[in-house]
């Protein structure tokens, strides 16, 4: 690594009011700009791509006031004093998988989340898709770990009890000069990067197999290990499993200060209480850098980076049944593919994500035009794509380091943390694999644990009905009656699945925790049927008012009281 040449670059780039400095083997930048867009890319310049010397942003930017963290209202003593093992600051898919690996072992685990329920965060906000590594090429910790999980999933699916399908995924081009290059290609990532189910077919093969693609394509690469999955569903079977295991889960629990002595964490601050842990994996998504920071850890900078996807109506569901997502040779890469057409392990199509830099962590919003660009795009993959079959939108804020990499290792100045930080995609595919290294990791720096002789890795979900036999649906109506009731027509969810989701290990009582675990208000009407009987299902079983029900965060009222009084007011 040439400092001097950095610096050179980064002075270029930020008309010379930008320092880099090689300190504690990181790249520091200090200095002051004009626009958070200067300061991406200073640090842009300086990083070294899949490089293990990061970039440091310490750049002042001129009128940028960061918003802070948002904080849980709650306030108590609930988890003051407890001493864990293991401490898991962040309750997404990384934090909730590490948590169940390390059940495994007999330690005494918490995992605390900031938000009022799990995978609210980039964990839930993104496509679902199980990659197959066709973009990575070696030397790369996203490399390393994608084939590994993406191998994994079957079973670990099979075992949480929580749907999956290999799709399969073609990128398509329209070019058939670009043929024998892309096939180049296609055999290093094949042989050399151990991509092994890479291929290329004809444009007549893939409209067999995807017949309403655009028939201009002359040819795609296809990699049938591609894969779905629900996010926030293996987020939270994950976490489930864990619980059920022995692991502790605390929402509503935001880390606000850490105690350092002598190189190692003695306790970590909460809204809920001190704790005073053993071991701390970082695994909190774009604050990860503030934990660290709390650690006198920090070695990295991240920048976020929104995503937004638009899901279509079931009936758009049945016009393609894949991963999909059109490569124009001309265009910049950037880091993103330009979004792509995935179809859902529940028959939906999903459209995205782009990739937006942003200075706001928590800024989830949607903007009209995130939509408007990457339809404009998939529609040359599939022109019968239509926004008019749009029934929602979400966006997402990942967590990239500015080398585009994972972090996943032990605390460089600090004894007792471990990172598992800059997830971005592919980190729902490498998760599974992540964990057992952390997993691995937490026991050495714990000096070892007995194992857990009552671990079961299986979790036993909810019964879903409408994929359920006639017969089979009226043996579960004799069983339980509740079954029988239905409270969402789109998604045909009854009463007795409602009532299930709220008897789980991680009780979420709100219209959004048990439409996340159950799926009531994920169709065509988006609740507009069933969300009032949903919160009235969830009000008799807190025994508590209606208007005591929250759609989501304690702020989200849903109902303010009767507006009649006497008999039936709350009917």
């Amino acid at each position: 690594m040439n400092i001097a040449r950095i610096r050179k670059k980064v002075s270029a780039v930020s008309g010379g009011r930008v320092n880099a400095e090689l300190k504690d083997n990181c790249i520091v930048l200090t200095g002051e700009a004009d626009s958070w867009e200067q300061a991406l890319e200073a640090c842009s310049a300086a990083a070294i791509p899949y490089g293990k010397i990061h970039v440091v942003n310490d750049i002042t930017v001129k009128k940028l006031v960061e918003k802070p963290m948002r904080m849980p209202s709650v306030c108590d003593k609930a988890i003051d004093g407890e001493k864990p093992d293991v401490l898991i600051i962040g309750g997404g898919i990384s934090g909730a998988s590490i948590a169940r690996e390390l059940t495994k072992n007999k330690l005494n685990i918490l995992l605390v989340e900031k938000e009022p329920d799990l995978a609210m965060q980039a964990s839930g906000r993104n496509d679902g898709e199980v990659h197959p590594g066709i973009d990575l090429s070696k030397g790369s910790l996203k490399h390393y770990y994608i084939r590994k999980g993406n191998r994994m999933y079957g079973d670990v699916c099979k075992d949480l009890g929580v749907e999956f399908r290999r799709v399969g995924q073609y990128v398509c081009f329209n070019e058939a000069w670009a043929r024998p290059l892309i096939a180049l290609y296609v055999l290093k990532r094949k042989y050399i990067d151990k991509i092994e189910d890479s291929e290329i077919i004809s444009g007549k093969e893939l409209h067999k197999r995807e017949p309403n693609f655009n028939g201009s394509f002359k040819f795609a690469i296809s990699n049938p290990s591609t894969g779905c999955v629900c996010p926030y569903g293996l987020t939270i079977a994950y976490a489930e499993n864990a619980v059920m295991n022995g692991a502790k889960v605390m929402l509503n629990t935001a880390v606000t200060g850490m105690q350092v002595e002598n190189g190692r964490i003695i306790s970590v601050r909460t809204n809920r209480g001190t704790v005073y842990p053993k071991t701390v994996i970082n695994a909190a998504g774009v604050f990860s850098e503030e934990i660290a920071k709390m650690a006198g850890d920090r070695f990295f900078s991240i920048h976020p980076r929104r995503g937004t996807n638009s899901i279509l109506d079931k009936k758009a569901g049945k016009y393609m049944h894949s991963v999909a997502s059109i490569k124009e040779l001309a265009a910049s890469s950037g880091h993103t593919k330009g979004g792509g057409i995935l179809h859902t392990v529940h028959d939906n199509l999903l459209i995205g994500p782009d990739a937006v830099e942003t200075s706001e962590k928590e800024n989830v919003a949607t903007n009209p035009e995130s939509i408007e660009k990457v339809f404009s795009r998939q529609k040359n993959t599939m022109p019968s794509l239509s926004e008019r079959d749009i029934i929602t939108y979400f966006t997402g804020v990942r967590a990239p380091t500015f080398e585009e990499d994972f972090i996943i290792e032990k605390g460089r100045k600090c004894g007792n943390i471990i990172h598992c930080a800059g997830i971005q995609s592919p980190g729902l595919t490498t998760a599974p694999a992540v964990a057992l290294d952390i997993e691995k990791m937490a026991l050495e720096m714990l000096g070892g644990a007995q194992k857990n002789p009552d671990f079961n890795p299986v979790r036993k979900p909810v019964p879903t009905l409408r994929n359920m036999s006639d017969e089979e649906r009226a043996q579960m109506i004799k069983k339980n009656p509740d079954y029988g009731e239905i409270v969402c027509r789109c998604e045909e969810i009854s009463k007795g699945e409602i009532l299930d989701a709220l008897n789980s290990p991680i009780c979420v009582p709100t219209v959004d925790g048990i439409k996340k675990r159950v799926r009531p208000g994920m169709g065509r009407c988006q609740g507009g049927f069933c969300s009032p009987l949903v919160t009235k299902i969830i009000a008799g079983f807190l025994n508590e008012p209606i208007d005591k029900v929250r759609k989501s965060y304690d702020g989200s009222v849903i109902t303010y009281g009767s507006t009649k009084k006497g008999r039936g007011a709350d009917e």
